[in-house]
């Protein structure tokens, strides 16, 4: 078995009381075999065309010819340097799966201009970009196929011999991108976007970067047996019920890489549990920690700890947290899918769909076609613009005394998120204040760059228990860049997510604070103050 998992206190407990009802039930092979009612008269109609990634290995295999194929083809034309054009479960496991790997991979899931520059204006005689999206509708996606396609011509280059198009059968950019003459390859329809990871949505941009991607397989192949037996050790059971079966239940998870090869590895656990779980208020909340995070050091009654560790580490008796578990990454990916839809059963959800993933996007949308103008801001500090949800702020005057006022707010089991809509690769060093956040409030803080974290984390902040507190950070545009044959650029695009993530929060009832920074000094205020 490649994947071992250990562990203690409630979790521990967790186990031995749950797996054995589970391995009773034959949850293990009536999910193997597309067992649509495990979750519910609700969940059956959405669980009935998105359980084909339990499939997964075998119908991706014979995928993996035709990639390896096109990415010789490639590197006979010169091409030596790729980009991925996606968003959440399109570009998650890709990055973790290149990063591990050692393969460069360049992924795009931005919309801030700079962030999006950056990628065109690096390399791009060499470059061949996968634009990569489930439903062939997701604005950012169309927005830099746009722009990969007017910098191409610019250059002289066919954008038909440089970009590849991933999506499902049938969808709109399916159509439009065979239409046009695009290499075109489709996933399997009755795959969810997080738990595509092992489909053409994981293997295309990782096998034209240079991943052995018949390894990944081979890798999760030789776990789906164990995965499938209704067993007491099944580790796809264990974790499912040590992550959502603790009485009373820890419903933030702590997510912590400790010794193991894998890179990134949480960023992907992230969006799978977070998406999954968090709707109808329930939910789990993942959170990305460190090794050194104050989290670790709090007696936090709601937070659990998982340690993603090496071989060497992961052992029958656990010296710290609750849960230790070790594995390769195919074997991983596949047992995390098994144990993530357990959870969902064991907490009374839908483990398929993402009913508030929408809305954000849907107020978005509303805010283009109406052209986004900024509230005025209640108040200026320096470089920062602060902006709030009604009646939060009231005398404040300075960015700290809005700070204060935001973290007053975080109830006892509540969380903390910090939403950048940045450029995370510039400005990456803003993600250091999350620890200090964590630390002032002793509560679980996560952090996330937008629109990234909108098709992870946003799921479980509108859909999951309503004790989340918000702080929002968005920045000037130093050079904006148009999109072809759209009415509005990517800085105004970003400026919508922003401020429709904001509404659907508000409308939720939750406080949200928003610094907008005018200058790179504002966002060195911000960091002083946050930190």
């Amino acid at each position: 078995m490649s994947v071992k998992i250990a562990v203690s206190g409630a979790a521990r407990e967790a186990v031995d009381r749950i797996v054995p009802e589970l391995v009773s039930d034959l949850v293990a092979s009536r999910i193997t075999g597309g067992d649509s009612t495990l979750w519910g008269t609700d969940a059956e109609e959405e669980a009935g065309k998105r359980l084909g990634w339990v499939e997964a290995v075998s119908v991706s295999t014979p995928l993996v010819p035709e990639i390896l194929a096109l990415r010789d083809t490639l590197r006979a034309a010169g091409v030596n340097h790729f980009v991925l054009g996606g968003m959440g479960g399109s570009s998650l496991a890709p990055e973790v799966i290149t990063k591990t790997a050692g393969v460069e991979l360049t992924v795009l899931d931005a919309t801030d201009p700079s962030q999006v520059l950056s990628a065109i204006n690096d390399r791009l005689e060499t470059t061949a970009v996968v634009i990569s999206s489930k439903s062939g509708g997701t604005t950012e996606t169309d927005s830099q196929k746009r722009v990969y396609e007017a910098a191409f011509r610019a250059a002289g280059i066919d954008p038909l011999e440089r970009i590849i198009v991933v999506t499902d059968p049938g969808s709109p950019l399916d159509t439009a991108a065979r239409a046009d003459g695009y290499r075109v390859f489709n996933a399997d329809p009755t795959v969810g976007g997080r738990y595509s990871a092992l489909t053409a949505f994981g293997l295309v941009p990782s096998g034209l970067a240079g991943v052995d991607i018949q390894g990944l397989l081979d890798e999760a192949d030789a776990m789906s047996y164990s995965l499938a037996l209704d067993e007491p050790g099944n580790p796809g059971l264990v974790l499912g019920a040590a992550i959502a079966g603790a009485r009373p239940l820890k419903d933030k998870l702590g997510i912590v890489s400790d010794g193991t090869h894998i890179v990134g590895f949480g960023d992907w656990i992230e969006q799978l549990i977070a998406e999954s779980t968090g709707k109808i208020g329930k939910g789990i909340l993942p959170v990305v920690l460190t090794t050194d995070s104050p989290e670790l050091g709090e007696n936090i009654a709601d937070l659990q700890v998982l340690r993603l560790v090496g071989d060497y580490k992961a052992t029958e008796h656990l010296n710290e947290g609750d849960i230790e578990i070790t594995g390769t990454l195919g074997a991983l990916m596949l047992t995390w899918e098994y144990a993530v839809v357990v959870a969902g059963r064991l907490l009374g959800i839908n483990p398929f769909d993402q009913p508030d993933v929408e809305s954000a996007k849907k107020a978005a949308r509303g805010l283009l076609d109406a052209t986004p103008s900024e509230p005025e801001p209640l108040f200026v500090d320096g470089n920062v613009e602060v902006r709030a949800t009604e009646g939060l702020l009231s005398q404040e005057k300075t960015l700290a005394e809005a700070v204060a006022t935001l973290l007053a707010t975080v109830e006892p089991r509540g969380y903390v998120a910090v939403m950048a809509y940045l450029d995370r690769l510039r400005d990456a060093s803003l993600a250091e204040v999350r620890p200090a956040l964590a630390k002032r409030t002793e509560r679980p803080t996560t952090f996330g760059w937008g629109p990234r974290f909108l098709h992870s984390t946003g799921q479980f902040h509108k859909g999951g228990p309503a004790v989340g507190t918000f702080l929002q950070i968005t920045g000037y545009v130093e050079e904006d860049l148009a999109i072809p044959d759209r009415p509005f650029t990517f800085g105004t695009l970003i400026t919508a997510q922003a401020m429709g993530d904001a509404q659907v929060l508000a409308d939720h009832g939750r406080p949200v604070l928003r610094l907008h920074v005018t200058s790179r000094a504002g966002l060195d205020q911000v960091k002083a103050v946050l930190r």
